[in-house]
């Protein structure tokens, strides 16, 4: 049995960064051997060094959405946020609540002084809210005027800049958190890497709140993810299919876009243009038909990310790199320092 507590470490709360650096490529990088389980420290820009020509770098284009609304429940005047998770149709969205209990359905909230309208209208599994909203003009614009960046709940500081939430690349809107391994690169890097020969594949994961949601049960089998949606065309599943074909290396940027790809790949481990949801749940044990090679940041204790990490270069030594990241002051979680598992 997989257990909760074998992907435990103990982590000093100052290592949880509160801010991105100044610069997205000099934040540290653990190189780790999935074999032998030896780790070198380098900056991140110097992951072009370890990348070849031929290899593919996969990287996950969301964008996430200014998901986290601060209003008022109409009549009351009580302050209320409402965080926006999957979006429906008919402007109804399924949103998380807080304070929750008071959000009954028919209750109507408001924000940015009327510029949007919304009315709860039932409550579903695990408490969440479908919410239809009501406003003039276009909701994306508003809100974008309106809306905070939906921070994971141990990042206490006020980001100054949005974009800094946004990887580079970010392109199709639709997270409500951002696959933090891709906020690293920057667009000098990436022509560095396309010049180098490496072809970049960009493939769709919106990334869901689930991702941040602990695992409960004891036995970790037992643990439902959450689903997301996922979209690759035939250009990425191309660029994949042919570093796989000729002996080249297929190195995923993040959690997201290794549950993509792994989620897409047919028995015979290649891809085609498809899009659908998954609730892959990769832990120590599983056969990966596509990835070879991971960038990544570090991850929460007992999350299924360590637990994605560990399958890919085994428990063992994935805990002993994180315990020398410790002792090394590395920066942890999503505005933090990365690792490259090669």
């Amino acid at each position: 049995m997989l257990r909760k507590e074998d992907f435990y470490f103990n982590l000093p709360e100052e290592l949880i960064a509160q801010d991105p650096l100044e610069d997205r490529s000099s934040s540290r990088l653990l190189v780790l051997d999935k074999e032998t389980g030896e780790a070198e420290h380098h900056i991140f820009k110097d992951i072009v060094g370890y990348l070849n020509p031929g290899d593919c770098l996969v990287i996950n284009d969301t964008k996430v959405i200014p998901a986290r609304l601060i209003g008022e429940r109409e009549g009351t005047g009580a302050k209320v946020e409402v965080l926006l998770l999957k979006r429906n149709e008919n402007d109804i969205w399924e949103t998380l609540v807080k304070p929750g209990r008071k959000a009954k359905p028919g209750t109507k909230l408001v924000f940015g002084n009327g510029l949007l309208h919304a009315e709860v209208l039932e409550v579903v599994e695990e408490g969440n809210r479908m919410i239809q909203f009501h406003y003039e003009g276009i909701f994306e614009e508003i809100l974008d005027q309106l809306g905070q960046m939906p921070l994971p709940p141990y990042i206490t500081h006020q980001l100054e800049d949005k974009n800094r939430y946004q990887t580079v690349y970010a392109k199709h809107t639709g997270s409500a958190a951002a696959p933090t391994a891709g906020l690293h690169f920057t667009p000098e890097l990436l022509k560095e890497i396309e010049e180098k020969g490496v072809d970049i594949a960009r493939v769709t994961l919106h990334v869901g709140l689930g991702t941040f949601r602990p695992v409960k049960v004891e036995n970790i089998l037992e643990h439902h993810m959450h689903s997301e949606f996922y979209q690759i065309d035939q250009n990425a599943a191309d660029k994949i299919n042919r570093a796989k074909e000729n002996g080249h290396r297929v190195i995923c940027v993040g959690t997201t876009s290794c549950r993509t790809v792994e989620s897409a790949a047919d028995e015979n481990g290649r891809l085609h243009e498809c899009s659908g949801w998954t609730e892959i749940f990769i832990y120590p044990g599983y056969k990966f038909k596509i990835l070879d090679c991971l960038i990544t940041n570090f991850h929460l204790p007992e999350s299924t990310l360590i637990m994605l990490v560990s399958a890919l270069a085994g428990r063992e030594h994935v805990l002993a790199a994180y315990e020398e990241a410790i002792k090394e002051r590395y920066r942890f979680f999503s505005f933090g320092d990365a690792m490259f598992i090669k």
